[in-house]
Order: C-alpha cells, then sequence, then structure tokens
C-alpha cells in the first residue's frame, strides 16, 4: 500500500505487482516443500515396512524348510517315498 506522502509512479505499481507475486510464489514453494517433507517421511516408513516384511518371509520361508524336512522324515519312517 502507498504511503500518503509517496508517489504513485507506473514503475513503483509495477514493483508492487511483482512483490505480490513473490510473496505467492514463496507461499507456495513453501507448501510444497511440507508437502514433500511429507512424502520423504512417508516413504521413509514404507522402507522401514518393507524391511519388516522381508524378514518376516525370510523367517517364515526358514520354518517352511523345516517342515518340508520334518515331512520328509515323517514319510521315510512311514515307508511312503522311496529311499
Amino acid at each position: 500500500m502507498p504511503m500518503a506522502d509517496e508517489p504513485d509512479t507506473p514503475t513503483l505499481r509495477m514493483l508492487r505487482q511483482i512483490d505480490a507475486k513473490i510473496d505467492t510464489v514463496l507461499e507456495r514453494v513453501h507448501d510444497l516443500t511440507a508437502r514433500v517433507a511429507s512424502l520423504e517421511d512417508q516413504f521413509s516408513i514404507m522402507k522401514s515396512d518393507l524391511a519388516l516384511m522381508r524378514s518376516d518371509i525370510a523367517r517364515i520361508d526358514h520354518r517352511l524348510d523345516q517342515m518340508d524336512q520334518r515331512m520328509e522324515r515323517i514319510e521315510r519312517r512311514l515307508n511312503l517315498i522311496e529311499v
């Protein structure tokens, strides 16, 4: 807003418009920065979840291998498979 004793020239009006536009751009940059930070946080959480899932799958795979071995032993003892 121009002050009472400040001249209102076309150059000053243009500078005020540029200043207002810069303020708008800065607000949008701030908003985008916050949104990107949120996405980074979500991505980090997803990476942690994926690591936990891989660990769970490895544990399940190990247990299935053990069950396969036990089944083979049982089948051999019952003569259900050829040795």
